[in-house]
């Protein structure tokens, strides 16, 4: 009786951050287990996990603390005695999986996964959603169909032998009006956690799309234009933030690099500017009474999320009804889309270390959604197709993309990688990459995405073509199957 009471089971909750010990390990044990991948089990082992059998229990009625089991309560609503309850054997996996410390639950820039190591990386990164809140639209029963004529030569051939050796999960190639190049990484491979209708991770990418609704706020009048002042937002007051125009933190160029680059400039709390609310950033964190420098291009992660949580204070209880126009009315999507948005649950673990405030409730005017984006491999060239039609047709939200490329500043970065989107772009403009080293932004107006582990969207507004990669680490060749398709086309 005592060895099945103590018996531990799998944790809904942090688990699905991936930060814990364990590494997310018995969650992606089970998923092999239940679904019976059995080629990734060793079924020889003595190290067996027994957990509860919830078929036994009623729906959501089964009480936790964390991993120790409380109750059981049945379909009838009766407790059910230990004595009876159920219980499966969890085999562990026989993979050889590198796990990376550094980076907690990424896979470090610089490293060299094996398969195994990135079959479980992706597993983690596709269950973190779980975790948070969302802000977004439900698909279309009616989604955008695209024509197809794929292309049979050398690059379509190397993408698709790209995608048997590499990190790469997804390949899309848009031009002349149909896709022309759809490789998706195959079954023995990732394709057993990934397919048509998985919502991936935009990582950075998602700034970009913020940049997007922040186009259509304005739009539709909630915003005046990009050169509107933020000095109506409460939460910007006594910041350097207050008063600056739209366009500045749009370029990420707002003179906050003593407070900020990548991450934040501080030791009180969690660096990562994705780990807390802006009400908690701009009153409480490095931001309360800062002020500005000289205006210069700096990366970093919380500016966007000051963007998105502006407009949805700006668009006065209708963000939802900006997000549907966008996503389900214009772009039509096929699945649900959405930005992370942090809630008491994330915020508690998030703050398990600070020294400044470890926990607090989490209000939607305090700017608890991110710029983490997730939708399916189609979806997201959905919506690059609706940006590349705004372009072409002059729509509001095509003057407003225009706008911002010609108001697009230089980054000034002392270095340049080819084999990567952000590094081989010399110019910022909106919280888009242009000015790509070879395509001159004064000749070929091409505008690109990037994000963490190889995300990558680039589109030719002149020619009508757009790239698509979905990826979990970039160790694929950008260069050639995305940067030289965009400059060169056939």
């Amino acid at each position: 009786m005592k060895k099945l009471l103590g018996v531990l089971i799998l944790g809904l909750l942090w688990c699905n951050i991936s930060f814990a010990d364990d590494k997310h390990l018995d969650d992606f044990n089970k998923w092999l287990n239940d679904n019976g991948h059995h080629q990734y089990l060793d079924k020889e082992s003595d190290n067996v996990r027994y957990i509860l059998d919830r078929s036994v229990c009623k729906s959501k009625a089964l009480e936790e603390d964390y991993n120790i089991i409380k109750k059981c309560i049945g379909a009838d609503g009766t407790i059910i005695p230990n004595s009876d309850l159920k219980f499966k054997g969890i085999y562990p996996n026989n993979l050889d999986i590198r796990f990376y410390t550094k980076r907690g639950d990424e896979i470090p820039y610089k490293a060299k996964p094996n398969k195994d190591t990135l079959l479980y990386y992706l597993s983690s990164y596709l269950s973190v959603e779980n975790v948070y809140d969302r802000a977004g639209s439900k698909g279309t029963k009616t989604p955008h169909k695209f024509k197809t004529e794929l292309r049979d030569d050398k690059i379509q051939k190397y993408v698709n032998k790209h995608m048997q050796k590499t990190a790469l999960l997804s390949y899309l190639l848009y031009e002349d009006g149909k896709i022309t190049i759809d490789e998706i990484s195959p079954k023995d491979r990732f394709g057993i956690l990934y397919n048509n209708n998985t919502q991936f991770t935009s990582a950075s990418v998602g700034k970009s799309l913020v940049s997007y609704v922040a186009g259509h706020a304005i739009c539709e009048g909630f915003i005046d234009g990009v050169d509107e002042k933020l000095n109506d937002w409460p939460l910007l007051k006594n910041t350097l933030f207050y008063d600056q125009k739209l366009i500045d933190l749009l370029n990420m160029a707002a003179g906050y690099q003593e407070y900020a680059d990548n991450d934040l400039k501080t030791n009180k709390y969690r660096k990562n500017g994705n780990a807390n609310t802006v009400e908690f950033h701009m009153q409480k964190g490095v931001f309360k009474n800062s002020k500005k420098t000289k205006k210069k291009y700096v990366y970093t992660n919380v500016i966007s999320n000051i963007v998105i949580n502006y407009v949805w204070f700006k668009s006065n209880g209708k963000f939802q009804y900006l997000l549907d126009k966008i996503f389900r009315d214009k772009a039509k999507i096929e699945n649900d889309v959405w930005f992370m948005k942090m809630n008491d649950r994330t915020i508690k673990f998030s703050n398990r270390n600070n020294s400044i405030l470890k926990e607090y409730k989490v209000k939607d005017e305090d700017g608890p959604i991110r710029y983490s984006f997730r939708a399916s491999r189609y979806d997201y060239l959905r919506i690059a197709k609706a940006m590349l039609d705004d372009w072409q047709n002059d729509t509001c939200v095509g003057k407003y993309l225009k706008t911002i490329h010609e108001r697009r500043i230089p980054k000034n970065n002392k270095w340049k990688d080819d084999n990567s989107l952000d590094l081989s772009s010399r110019s910022y403009a909106g919280h888009f990459h242009t000015n790509f080293s070879g395509i001159s932004s004064k000749k070929r107006n091409v505008m690109g995405m990037s994000g963490y582990g190889g995300q990558s969207i680039m589109i030719d507004f002149d020619k009508g073509r757009i790239n698509v990669i979905n990826s979990m680490h970039q160790n694929y060749n950008w260069k050639k199957i995305a940067h030289s398709v965009i400059k060169k086309g056939k």
